[in-house]
């Protein structure tokens, strides 16, 4: 194989979003792979709808999710520099110029309400689908001239071959066929000087030494176009691989306006998932190791992508899934890394100005085996900070005959004993022996009458976190 480069060309339409980041990872992964080169092109011609901070957003989060770039705007190779469509505008015109020279491509000068007209009476005559009519393909040399020398705008549009076919090994799908017959003439230029996108990424394809194009399936009827340029430019074709849709748990295509899954990685990064997390629970979204490992590092995803076990089949955006991998990496950070990932979702929901560093990375570290995201860290040590009212559940353990007297005793051991963790423990195995009282009507009745909670964790580290003061209100 020779040296791989492949590119992930993003317009600064939007922010970088679950569908884009994959998209980005797999190639960074195989070029990786192959020690090949990873780039960053951006095709941000379509300036009506680029939007402010996009390009960086792109920047930014692919640096968070450890995906970097060996070349990109910020960090240019000269051989192929410029990596901005927009400041590229002389080299697509320049082989728009070579395909008209050759009369694979000509001016059209059709305006955008003639073309709406045509295609609506195609509509209405039945047509399946609309292509423009040829309408300018036959012009003479004499009638362009007049036509231009009045200032009249014009598209260039690419001359389709009749009967020829388009084949290519897609590296995921196998062998895929398509005939020109199928296709109109595309736009190549339009009248504003701006390259369409089946034409400009050829030429920057091309010119940037592509080998390999990862792609969503949803470019796959592009490739045809694509394909046709190449063999009138007498180019060599990269090797292209489209990548199956992600899909929700209903099994539609995720969408940016699925509300019940966050779509951007800058969400993820503000909810307190670890970038780490989120490199290898999307590189499972597709692609499948060969044995059952799926907690890998870094260096293992690199080590282990193979492209030929990218999946044909959607992937399913499986929510539980992601939090099992997140809170995988959460157990493993070290006690100052995850309370400076948690401290500031405590400090933005409660007021925390009484309490001691000490005692919020007790109280974090108490939670740290079952967060599945940091900002988590607020829902489940609610108790903590709010005075919680009683459930069904907890107002039927106090009717329990267990539990008064589990309350006398405790109130008792409270008031001769120390507050420490160690306290607390020896406390409850006194009154386990006292009382013969154990198991759940123990420790679920203790629970209830000291914190007025059913659920949580380690019942000890509850209680020495709650506080003396606390606990004796609540058993009051």
């Amino acid at each position: 194989m020779s040296r791989v480069r492949v590119r992930y060309a993003p317009s600064p339409t939007g922010y970088l979003h679950i569908g884009n980041a994959r998209t980005a990872l797999f190639n960074y992964l195989f070029a990786k792979h192959y020690n090949g080169d990873f780039i960053l092109r951006v095709e941000d011609t379509d300036t009506a709808r680029n939007i402010s901070g996009g390009e960086e957003s792109q920047y930014y989060y692919l640096k968070w999710l450890g995906i970097i770039p060996d070349e990109s705007p910020v960090d240019p190779n000269d051989k192929y520099a410029p990596y901005r469509q927009s400041e590229r505008l002389d080299l697509y015109q320049k082989f728009a110029n070579e395909l008209l020279k050759t009369g694979n491509a000509y001016k059209c000068f059709c305006t955008s309400e003639e073309l709406e007209e045509d295609y609506q009476r195609q509509s209405d005559a039945g047509f399946s689908s609309t292509r423009y009519n040829r309408k300018c393909l036959n012009l003479s040399a004499e009638e362009v001239a007049k036509n231009e020398d009045e200032g009249k705008p014009y598209s260039i549009r690419i001359k389709v071959p009749a009967n020829e076919t388009y084949e290519f090994e897609d590296i995921i799908r196998g062998k895929v066929t398509f005939e020109s017959k199928d296709i109109g003439d595309w736009v190549l230029i339009k009248s504003n000087g701006i390259p369409t996108y089946n034409y400009a990424c050829v030429i920057d394809d091309y010119l940037m030494e592509i080998s390999h194009v990862f792609r969503g399936e949803e470019h796959l009827s592009n490739t045809p176009k694509q394909l046709m340029a190449y063999r009138m430019l007498n180019w060599p074709t990269p090797l292209f691989g489209h990548m199956t849709l992600i899909v929700n748990d209903q099994h539609k295509k995720l969408s940016k306006r699925d509300n019940d899954i966050m779509q951007f990685m800058s969400q993820y990064k503000d909810a307190g998932y670890l970038p780490e997390a989120m490199f290898n629970f999307m590189a499972l979204l597709g692609w499948s190791p060969d044995n059952e490992q799926e907690i890998f590092t870094h260096k293992e995803l690199i080590k282990a992508f193979n492209e030929k076990r990218l999946s044909k089949s959607p992937s399913m955006f499986d929510r539980n899934k992601l939090a099992w991998v997140n809170n995988r990496y959460l157990k493993e950070l070290a006690a100052k890394d995850i309370y400076d990932l948690c401290k500031p979702f405590l400090q933005e929901t409660y007021d925390i100005n009484d309490k001691s560093e000490e005692w919020l990375e007790e109280l974090i570290l108490l939670y740290q085996p079952q967060l599945s995201y940091g900002e988590e860290i607020v829902k489940v040590s609610e108790l903590f900070f709010k005075e919680p009212s009683l459930s069904e559940e907890a107002k039927e353990v106090l009717t329990w005959e267990t539990t008064p007297i589990l309350e006398k005793a405790f109130r008792e051991k409270i008031n001769n004993n120390a507050w420490t963790k160690e306290s607390i423990n020896e406390m409850i195995d006194e009154i386990k022996e006292e009382s013969g009282i154990k198991g759940k009507a123990l420790f679920m009745g203790l629970r209830v009458l000291t914190s007025k909670s059913t659920h949580g964790p380690d019942l000890s580290s509850t209680l020495f976190l709650l506080g003396k003061e606390r606990v004796l209100k609540n058993l009051e």
